[in-house]
């Protein structure tokens, strides 16, 4: 794949102003803090600026990449990564003795039908690159780049949990006081078993307050926007259901939208102002994203803006080509790949101490576990070592968005993408990228042959075993939450099949008793046979999160 390489430039002085080519110009701020980029310097002392891109229609070879300002000294930037995409993107898990695949990023592209992806690289807390490939709609020449505006659904979870530290920082809201004393427009629901619920910001960022509502429905162009007190209370026109307890607060992580929408009205409440303009003063200005907004619906004069497209790859969510999102906090951010990547920047550096952003504190609690949940205040965590990283997916109907950042060495990645399977393209970029990074992150699993078929009577329908304690689950009480689940045998073949799922899907052999369902999580089930030879149960577990489930046989 051929390509330019991003470059970063000499900083000015600490009093130094500077006008992009944009025309945009940056009083230079020492106290302001991280994530560099791939090009033209903007505002941080570790931060580059991004200029415009020039970027490539589908399936051309080479990616956006940034201009650069002959009017400024430019040096070498870190080891190009993006190679990684030529011919890098592999599967989760791959049989035993088959070659893995390496797929190029425009192939699985076409084979995805997404018509658009943005990539940010990240190197000792710096943007080195961050470039588009395909084009931002479908049956046009108009290409994506760096700073192309792509939504990122639950990603958006994570730059509300940064605003509500910043304001933590400076003495304006308590990590563990009740959050019913900074509500005002809406209260905490009540019941018998809890007629006086006691649910703090730590509680509501790392989803274990106990409140319900995973997540939330799209809104098309023209569809009435529900005030954030109608999405608490389901009430029309908000799609979902109301905003209720669905366990004790603080034993349980259960991925919540609607818990950290509660997060939203506190913060809008205790401060009077927007998480629109809060998300502006406390995140987006200290870090240079100058692009970003939870603006909905958003502003078409903004420009530069991919927009959605189905499964097909054809458009949609027409006449305006973008959905809207009323619960800003959970899912309504518009970012860029650069943008993101700056934000990813900023909390690896406040982590090292390297900037002040997030006081230093602060930021290693943001990526340390809350127990029992598998998040931090606000990032999924995962990895040990110099692996250790923290990480979120976000998913609209119709946009697919990755970002991950390792604290310990500064490297990070932000993948987005245009259209509604972006999800497993994301996935694949993800396993290039950190091949290419080295730290030992995601390795690929082998599968092997077995000698004879399943047992046929590991088929039956099991149900979710509830004298497990249910902290044990962790991250499957949000991403396999199901109460049953059915195992069909078919010749050599064993299935799965659990409810609201079309078909059912494959599981690959890991052993005799042993299979593992391939996915952006991969799902490990071991069927338990006791000591009179029957079938009892099974066990799902995801390795790398500690998370295990039982389902004993109906």
């Amino acid at each position: 794949m051929a390509k330019q390489q991003a470059r970063i430039p000499t900083r000015p002085s600490a009093s130094e102003t500077l006008t992009t080519d944009r025309g945009l110009t940056i009083m230079w701020n020492r106290s302001a803090i991280h994530v560099a980029c791939a090009c033209a310097l903007l505002a941080m002392p570790a931060c580059g600026g991004m200029n415009q891109k020039e970027a490539t229609a589908p399936g051309d070879t080479a990616p956006t990449v940034p201009k650069t300002d002959p009017a400024r000294t430019q040096t070498p930037a870190a080891p190009n990564l993006l190679v990684a995409l030529d011919q890098g993107l592999r599967p989760n898990v791959i049989a035993r003795d088959d070659a893995m695949p390496r797929w190029s990023l425009a192939e699985r592209m076409r084979h995805y039908n997404v018509p658009g992806v943005a990539v940010a690289v990240l190197r000792n807390g710096e943007v080195v690159q961050a470039v588009g490939y395909g084009v931002r709609e479908s049956g046009t020449q108009d290409k994506v780049d760096g700073d192309t505006l792509f939504s990122v659904g639950s990603i958006s979870k994570v730059v509300t949990a940064a605003t509500t530290l910043r304001l933590v920082a400076q003495g304006q809201l308590d990590l563990d006081r009740n959050v019913d004393d900074y509500l005002k427009r809406w209260k905490l629901p009540t019941s018998a078993e809890m007629p006086k619920p006691q649910v703090s910001l730590r509680m509501l960022m790392s989803h274990t307050s106990g409140l319900g509502v995973h997540g939330f429905a799209d809104y098309q162009p023209g569809e009435p926007l529900p005030t954030l007190v109608q999405v608490l209370d389901g009430q029309k026109p908000a799609k979902g259901q109301a905003v209720r307890f669905e366990h004790t607060s603080g034993l349980l992580n259960d991925y919540s939208g609607g818990g950290v929408t509660v997060e939203e009205v506190a913060l809008e409440d205790a401060t009077g102002k927007s998480l629109r303009q809060l998300a502006e003063e406390q995140v987006f200005v200290p870090l240079g994203m100058r692009r970003s907004t939870f603006e909905s619906p958003l502003s078409a004069e903004r420009g530069n803006i991919a927009k959605a497209h189905d499964g097909n790859g054809a458009r949609t969510a027409l006449p305006r080509g973008f959905q809207s999102f009323a619960e800003t906090g959970a899912s309504g951010l518009w970012t860029s790949a650069y943008d993101l990547g700056r934000f990813v920047c900023g909390l690896i550096k406040s982590y090292q101490g390297r900037a002040d952003f997030l006081p230093q504190p602060l930021a290693t609690a943001m990526m340390t576990e809350v127990s029992p949940s598998v998040f931090g205040l606000g990032p999924r965590l995962g990895g040990t070592g110099v692996g250790r990283h923290f990480f979120h997916m976000g998913a609209n109907d119709s946009y697919l968005a990755f970002m991950e950042g390792y604290p310990e060495t500064g490297d990070g990645y932000v993948i987005l993408t245009n259209g509604s399977k972006g999800g497993q393209l994301a996935v694949e970029i993800r396993n290039a990228l950190a091949d290419a990074i080295g730290l030992g992150a995601h390795p690929p699993l082998r599968t092997v042959s077995l000698r004879v078929p399943p047992s046929p009577d590991y088929a039956g329908r099991y149900r979710l075993d509830a004298a497990v304690p249910m902290d044990l689950r962790r991250a499957l009480a949000d991403s396999f939450e199901h109460d049953s689940i059915q195992v069909r045998i078919a010749g050599d073949a064993i299935e799965l099949a659990v409810p609201g799922q079309d078909k059912p899907m494959p599981l690959l052999p890991l052993g005799p008793a042993q299979f593992v369902q391939a996915g952006l999580y991969m799902y490990v089930f071991d069927f338990r046979r006791d000591a009179w030879g029957k079938v009892r149960g099974v066990t799902v577990s995801i390795p790398e999160a500690d998370s295990v489930a039982y389902y004993t046989r109906e």
